[in-house]
C-alpha cells in the first residue's frame, strides 16, 4: 500500500505559507532530505494554489539536480473544484464529493509514496479525513508571526516522532507518523 506523505517548510511558529523565507538556509543536507522524498515518491497530490505555482515555475526549469526533471515528469493529482483542466504534463484533476474515495483508491494502487507539497487547505482536509501517513517537516529557526499555519487553531493530532535530524543552519528535519492507536 502506498503512503500519503505531507512535506512542508515550517517556521518555528508553524507558518508554512509562501516559504521563500527558507531559501537562505538551503544547503546540501536539506537537498538530501528533499531528495529522499522525490526518490521515494512516484506521484504528487497538490491543492490548486500549489499546483498553479508549481506549474508556473517547474516547466521553465531543467535538470536532475534542480529537481525539474522529477517535477515535470511525475504524475500530478490536483485536488480542485475550480480548475477546468490541468495542462502541466502528466496532471490529472480530482474533484468533488468523491475526493476521499479517490485518494484511498490511489493509496491502494501499486507504486511508491504519494507526496503532498505545501497545499495547506488540502493538508488540513487530509488530516481531518485521516488520510496522512507521514509528515516530513523542515523546521526553520525563524518566527514569522503571521501566515497560514500547518496546524490551525482548534486542530488536534497525536503524532509519533519517527526521526529527527539537524540539517544545518539551525534547521531540523522531523518525520512523524499519526499515532492512530493512541
Amino acid at each position: 500500500m502506498r503512503k500519503l506523505v505531507v512535506t512542508t517548510f515550517l517556521s518555528l511558529d508553524g507558518v508554512m505559507e509562501n516559504p521563500a523565507w527558507s531559501a537562505p538556509y538551503w544547503n546540501d543536507e536539506i537537498a538530501a532530505f528533499k531528495g529522499e522524498e522525490t526518490d521515494g515518491s512516484d506521484a504528487l497530490l497538490l491543492g490548486r494554489v500549489t499546483y498553479e505555482g508549481f506549474a508556473a515555475a517547474w516547466p521553465n526549469r531543467t535538470g536532475v539536480d534542480s529537481g525539474a526533471d522529477y517535477f515535470n515528469s511525475v504524475r500530478k493529482y490536483v485536488a480542485t473544484n475550480t480548475l477546468d483542466k490541468a495542462e502541466w504534463t502528466n496532471s490529472v484533476i480530482l474533484r468533488g464529493d468523491g475526493l476521499k474515495a479517490e485518494i484511498e483508491k490511489l493509496k491502494q494502487q501499486d507504486g511508491t509514496n504519494i507526496t503532498v507539497h505545501g497545499s495547506g487547505r488540502l493538508v488540513r482536509w487530509l488530516m481531518d479525513n485521516d488520510l496522512v501517513d507521514v509528515y516530513r517537516l523542515l523546521v526553520y529557526p525563524v518566527v514569522l508571526g503571521k501566515g497560514q499555519r500547518l496546524f490551525e487553531d482548534g486542530a488536534m493530532a497525536t503524532l509519533k516522532l519517527v526521526e529527527s535530524r539537524p540539517v544545518g543552519s539551525g534547521v531540523i528535519g522531523l518525520i512523524y507518523q499519526p499515532a492512530r492507536d493512541a
